[in-house]
């Protein structure tokens, strides 16, 4: 089974050059996409553990944040 991608390759393509690259490989825009999903996804559930301790179905801004210090 594999697991659909959220983030779309031309977004990290944009990254990428916007952060000065000339040309981006299909593997590096993979690569990077899969790191922001995996990264994300750990941030997401850090955040809900967040706002459930708070009392809450909500997640804020600040479990975001908080979830990444």
């Amino acid at each position: 089974m594999t697991i659909k991608k959220i983030i779309p390759l031309a977004a990290m393509e944009r990254l990428m050059k916007r952060s000065g690259a000339e040309r981006v490989s299909e593997d590096a825009k993979e690569a990077l996409r899969d790191v922001l999903e995996e990264f994300g996804q750990e941030i997401s559930e850090s955040a809900i553990k967040l706002s459930m301790h708070a009392g809450r179905k909500t997640i804020k801004a600040e479990d975001i944040k908080l979830a990444t210090r």
